[in-house]
């Protein structure tokens, strides 16, 4: 037995005949990008933030100052959440998409509006955007649906309809912010989640119809909206006014070249491109790192979102489907934002204010997003200890189980004939039930022993009550 301070790695060797292992509790790697994401994002926002931070604020170094403050919160609450089982997850879920729908109506009620949009909770020196929270919350609960709710999903339309009637009431109220990106990304994670759970294909098929069709009427009935895609299909048709965040954000692009002009050499960043260190702060990384820049960013998010699948697939393999459709849902999450955000600095999507995961300026966003990294952590560590325990509870005890002494038990035939002789019938009885059960005793390994006393003590002992039975008959 081990002692309750025995780490992890010797846990992890008893579970493999003793030899010492090399198997890491946590996953390294999912680490290490989630630290080179961030780290890259440091220098380019705080590169990217300079001219607009010097000019509002008479220090250059305000935003990338907000920005590290923001990592270390984001590092802290990965932290927290890191210590979190996913029991918690599992339990809690449906109070989360309260709290989700409880932040949507609070700001509408109270919410900051910043550039005609209301997406802001300020609580003193801390500003929360609301969607952040509630997209991970949503997921969360998405996930414990698909567990309590398998085979209604699987089998009939009714259990389809019922978590996208909850994704319907969420976007409403996000829609009311305006936020349709947001709105877009859980769409997004919502069908393919559903796909991955097993839903019909005729209805899979039908929901991303449908979606299509409401996007599109959103966008044709609101006027900027309209501009947005127009400004896309032709940013050049007017470079000035619609399309001037774009086809500046192009420039940045095309500037880049393979290597770009060189760290802190952008020219975009000096307040031609809007909003440089935030939605668009892939176009400065492009232009000042170049194509190899973007291809080592691009690698890394796609590196990450492969393990989060990957991590899914163990997790469903090993029964705990919880887990891997949470794993699932944050691995979508991931890839489809960063598709949106780089897709609409490179011309590829209409223009959305949508975060890069882990690499733009945004408290809310890193937070939340190094959050979903730990739960990512923290799954994985679950499934490497799945099956390995550590037994410490029964220590304390252990000593007085040594201070008990035990009855002798006869060992040969003739042992048991003198025990026999000196007692009455009724004591004999008594006699070979207390033999018999300290025999039991005697039989199970101790903390000590080795397994080939172990072996002896039981070859006794079964010896012993063979010929205790023969004397009796």
């Amino acid at each position: 037995m081990m002692t309750a301070s025995t780490k992890l790695s010797a846990l992890f060797a008893a579970k493999h005949d003793g030899q010492p292992s090399t198997t890491q509790p946590y996953d390294v790697t999912l680490i290490l990008i989630a630290l080179a994401l961030m780290s890259i994002g440091v220098v380019i926002v705080t590169s990217a933030s300079m001219p607009v931070a010097d000019r509002l604020h008479d220090n250059p170094f305000y935003f990338a100052i907000r920005h590290g403050i923001y990592i270390v919160g984001a590092i802290i609450a990965a932290m927290v959440v890191l210590n979190l089982p996913m029991q918690f997850w599992r339990m809690t879920n449906p109070y989360l998409l309260l709290a989700a729908i409880a932040l949507l109506l609070a700001v509408l009620v109270v919410g900051r509006t910043v550039n005609g949009s209301t997406r802001w909770l300020a609580i003193g020196p801390i500003t929360i955007q609301a969607a952040e929270p509630a997209k991970l919350f949503f997921f969360a609960y998405l996930a414990g649906y698909l567990v309590r709710r398998y085979e209604e999903v699987t089998e009939n339309l009714k259990g389809f309809i019922k978590p996208l009637v909850v994704f319907f009431a969420l976007a409403m109220l996000l829609l009311l912010q305006p936020d349709l990106g947001t709105v877009v990304v859980m769409f997004a994670t919502t069908i393919g989640l559903l796909f991955l759970a097993g839903a019909r294909l005729w209805q899979f098929f039908a929901l991303v119809f449908a979606g299509i069709l409401a996007v599109v009427a959103l966008i044709v009935f609101e006027e900027y909206r309209m501009k947005r895609v127009t400004s896309f299909l032709d940013p050049w048709a007017d470079p000035f006014g619609a399309g001037y965040q774009l086809t500046q954000s192009l420039m940045a692009y095309g500037r880049g070249n393979w290597f770009g002009q060189g760290l802190g050499n952008s020219l975009q960043k000096l307040e031609f491109l809007p909003e440089a260190h935030t939605d668009f702060v892939m176009a400065i990384l492009a232009e000042e790192l170049g194509f190899v820049g973007v291809l080592a960013v691009l690698g890394l998010i796609l590196w990450m979102v492969l393990r989060a699948l990957s991590i899914g697939n163990k997790a469903l393999e090993k029964g705990r489907a919880f887990d891997g459709y949470m794993a699932y849902s944050i691995g979508i999450w991931f890839s489809f934002q960063t598709a949106v955000n780089i897709g609409a600095s490179a011309g590829i999507l209409p223009t959305k204010g949508l975060t890069l995961p882990l690499v733009s300026y945004g408290g809310s966003s890193l937070i939340i997003m190094s959050v979903a990294v730990a739960i990512l952590l923290r799954i994985d560590f679950e499934l490497r200890v799945d099956g390995v325990q550590a037994i410490g509870r029964g220590d304390s005890k252990s000593g007085k189980s040594k201070a008990r002494r035990k009855k002798p038990i006869p060992t040969s035939a003739s042992q048991t004939k003198a025990a026999h002789a000196e007692s009455g019938a009724s004591a004999e009885d008594k006699s070979d039930e207390a033999d018999f059960s300290t025999a039991t005793v005697e039989a199970k390994p101790t903390k000590t022993s080795s397994a080939e006393d172990e072996g002896k003590a039981g070859i006794k002992a079964i010896l012993a009550r063979v010929a205790q039975e023969a004397d009796n008959g």
